[in-house]
């Protein structure tokens, strides 16, 4: 009637319209066995460096890996005695000792050995091979024997962990064992860097470009994986959270304990970074978290054993957190 009265034309249905923004697309520009370089486009303005630090802090502090943790030196008792006929002094060789990089095929921990005798330079690659790691710098310094008669031989404990861990000279090692700084974080370093991108007629959005250096013990790429799985499974429970139901398997405070202890952060204790990485590592954030758990539980966190669990709570006694009414015997059953 419309089109009868006034002439009008009804017009085609018009299509759906399109998004001004593509999707994220991630490009892998390189993928070497020692670097990556990874370009995420296009983003909205601010994301570029809301995404980018945290997957480099990820990447720098939370990927574990595989590191010598201390040597025993046959005929050695203490790090500044020195080896006959080897030029570096043990302080030396301990040193060149931490750039030994490992790639654990078995996921335990573990020894190896080294035999050496004669003149000559003795590199990680004359460390004898296991079926459980795997020495990926085997052209690495050790040390350099100068006589046909010297002999070297040195047993290493090899274990997992993350981040860095400092050689620790109060742990009751037996005399001969000598600690040693454990770099067990493959990545050596990362960067990003936020650059202005268009699409279509948006010219205000953001591409992120992340870098990434390795030790070879772990490819670029799936590091990059490894490191966003970890922040998808930290923010996971912020899109769970509901409100609290009360119960007894949800409790929340601890007769004698106030809410403040309770939320206190387990980094104030100021425990080893072995027992700080085992309780980070099984989830353990707040000083009301431990106190709920049973002692057999805690001993059943990886690597936490009887030492980790006394300097614990002993931490906990010198701060005041152990309620007065806290029976450690029931904490066994």
């Amino acid at each position: 009637m419309l089109e009868r009265m006034y002439g009008i034309t009804p017009q085609e249905e018009l299509p759906p319209p399109t998004p001004e923004v593509p999707d994220l697309s991630i490009t892998i520009q390189e993928n070497e066995e020692t670097y990556g370089r990874f370009v995420a486009e296009p983003l909205e303005r601010g994301w570029g460096v809301t995404l980018g630090n945290p997957i480099r802090r990820s990447l720098l502090n939370a990927l574990s890996g595989t590191a010598i943790t201390w040597v025993r030196i046959d005929g050695i008792h203490h790090e500044y005695s020195t080896v006959k006929h080897m030029r570096e002094e043990v302080v030396e060789f301990l040193l060149n000792v931490k750039g030994i990089r490992l790639r654990s095929l078995a996921d335990r921990p573990g020894r190896l050995r080294l035999e050496v005798d004669g003149e000559g330079e003795v590199r990680a690659g004359d460390i004898m091979a296991t079926a459980d790691f795997e020495i990926v710098n085997p052209e690495h310094h050790l040390a350099t024997l100068d006589n046909g008669g010297a002999r070297l031989s040195v047993e290493f404990n090899v274990e997992q962990g993350v981040g860095y861990e400092p050689a620790n000279q109060e742990e009751g090692l037996p005399i001969g064992v000598l600690p040693v700084d454990a770099i067990f974080t493959p990545i050596r370093k990362s960067n990003f860097s936020v650059e202005a991108t268009r699409a279509g007629h948006r010219s205000d959005l953001e591409r992120l470009i992340v870098e990434v250096w390795t030790d070879r013990t772990i490819m670029p790429l799936e590091a990059m994986k490894l490191a966003s799985k970890l922040l998808m499974d930290c923010f996971l429970p912020f899109t769970q959270v509901s409100e609290p139901v009360g119960g007894e398997d949800d409790r929340t405070e601890i007769d004698g304990v106030t809410p403040e202890v309770f939320n206190t952060l387990v980094e104030t204790l100021a425990l080893s970074a072995r027992t700080h990485n085992c309780l980070k590592r099984a989830g353990i954030n707040r000083v009301g978290e431990i106190l709920l758990l049973p002692k057999s539980e805690l001993m059943k966190i990886r690597g936490f054993g009887e030492k980790s669990l006394d300097e614990l709570y002993v931490k906990l006694a010198e701060k005041d957190f152990l309620p007065h009414q806290h029976d450690t015997s029931a904490n066994d059953e």
